[in-house]
């Protein structure tokens, strides 16, 4: 994707801020550590012992190292080079010696059921002394509870929330654990809309604001890009910043901060990517729940593009495996697969990616095109013809209706001059989304906000479009999907 745009990027990996992959992963004990193991005792806090290499650590366990104290955030049995300062996924530090604080965060969040207007969630308990737990969407309080479940109600029909759920006594409030879902009633052929949700790149392309453009615009969501390996099978931003506590972490934040959601994706045109580098579909997948883990994205996208993924097939079927994986550990997390196509619809690997997700049962929610980079002088009739052989590949791999096809589509196109210098205006945006809204589509995207800025006769830049408009403009039209 985006191939001259992102030429000049140096994905490289050298100091990421990274845990090693066997940490993150640990074992199957360590991610589903019992409410009892998680509260380890207040005598075991006050001790912080040393820490040593070779010991098991439960969640909330805390020790010293090198004259500052860590509390454990995720158990696992410690291996030389895991020390506390050099796994933050794992330790955290903290003050006050055996003073518990703040509790612990709650543990494990997940969607126990929905209706047309309300979502009903579940956690375990979090450690330490709890006086309730507060429900959180973005900064707005939904509800206060002293058990570990509740029922939001008062929703929209099929639409989608993300809850952050803090633990708080007397001292503060805990960090947040978050969980996505959607409520029921959705129509269109079985598929379920996301909000439209433009690319935005914090490496690269003078970035915004997120909530800034959100004001401006009323736009809901973002696909924040680009997850790629940081070495092996071991997820980063770019290769190279951390999930958590940087750049990327912050804008996804004040996304959910002012009420918004965000899509992930996963590879692109170029870098480092996971699919190679994860030798098996439970690597792959363990790599993308780190990722879920770290963000509570509502969607993950996988970009699949290049020799290196869409048209090698050992490794096409590895992140397919891999997928269905990750959609039966997070159903209420959509799973989205982007690629390219020719203006009369998938090319031979895109066709392949279809017909294999039917024949290994994977459960993907969208299939989404990049209908551009043709060289083409009618980019609303491209897109459209594209997106009819999209439609009819769909149909012929799962025998869906045209409706039922059209609620699995996305588009995912490219705002102002493309790589081949194809022109897409503003009004021929609006084409585009409003067909996509006529036929039921349940994606649109565009590349991307960083380019959402005028610069008549710029060219094809990293942080303008390249033609006369306003300041987001292409971000408020797709707001209106």
């Amino acid at each position: 994707m985006f191939l001259a745009l992102l030429a000049a990027l140096a994905l490289v990996g050298a100091g990421a801020a990274t845990v090693p992959a066997s940490a993150t992963t640990a074992s199957a004990e360590a991610a589903a550590v019992p409410a009892s193991a998680a509260s380890a005792s207040a005598a075991a806090k006050a001790l912080a012992a040393a820490w040593q290499p070779g010991v098991w650590y439960a969640v909330g366990t805390r020790v010293t190292y090198n004259g500052a104290d860590y509390e454990c955030i995720q158990a696992h049995t410690s291996q030389t080079g895991w020390e506390p300062p050099n796994v933050p996924a794992l330790w955290k530090p903290v003050t006050g010696g055996g003073d518990p604080g703040a509790p612990g965060a709650p543990g494990s969040p997940s969607v126990t059921a929905t209706t047309s207007s309300s979502i009903s969630l579940s956690w375990t308990a979090a450690s330490g002394t709890v006086t309730g737990y507060r429900v959180y969407e973005g900064s707005a309080n939904r509800a206060t509870v002293s058990g570990t479940s509740a029922t939001i109600g008062s929703l929209g029909t099929c639409t989608t929330h993300t809850y952050t759920i803090r633990a708080y006594n007397a001292a503060g409030e805990s960090a947040g654990a978050s969980v996505t879902g959607t409520t029921s009633g959705c129509t269109g052929g079985g598929g379920s809309k996301m909000p439209g949700a433009p690319y935005l790149y914090m490496g690269w392309g003078n970035p915004p604001a997120p909530a800034s453009v959100m004001s401006a615009t009323g736009v809901k969501s973002f696909t924040m890009a680009f997850i790629l390996s940081s070495g092996g099978c071991t997820p980063a931003w770019d290769g190279q910043r951390p999930l958590t506590g940087g750049t990327d972490a912050q804008a996804i934040s004040a996304i959910k901060a002012a009420g918004g959601s965000v899509q992930i994706s996963f590879g692109g045109w170029q870098g480092n990517k996971l699919g190679p580098n994860c030798s098996t579909p439970q690597a792959f997948a363990g790599a993308v729940q780190q990722v879920i883990n770290a963000v509570g994205p509502a969607v993950v996208d996988f970009d699949i593009e290049n020799t290196d993924e869409f048209e090698n097939y050992t490794v096409q079927d590895r992140i397919l495996n891999g997928l269905k994986i990750v959609k039966q550990n997070n159903p209420n997390v959509k799973v989205v697969v982007t690629f390219g196509t020719t203006k009369t619809g998938p090319n031979a690997h895109g066709v392949r990616l279809i017909n294999q997700s039917k024949a290994l049962g994977v459960p993907i929610d969208n299939y989404t095109i990049m209908p551009f980079d043709f060289g083409g002088t009618n980019i609303y009739q491209d897109t459209v013809n594209a997106s009819e052989g999209l439609k009819t590949a769909l149909k012929n791999a799962f025998g869906w209706s045209d409706a039922t096809a059209y609620a699995h589509m996305g588009i995912s196109g490219m705002n102002g001059l493309s790589d081949q210098q194809e022109l897409t205006t503003p009004a021929t945006w609006t084409q585009i989304r409003d067909w996509a809204r006529s036929k039921g589509l349940t994606r649109l995207a565009y590349w991307a906000v960083n380019r959402d800025r005028p610069c008549p006769g710029g060219g094809v830049v990293s942080n303008c479009s390249g033609i006369s408009q306003s300041d987001w403009e292409f971000t408020r039209i797709t707001a209106g999907f």
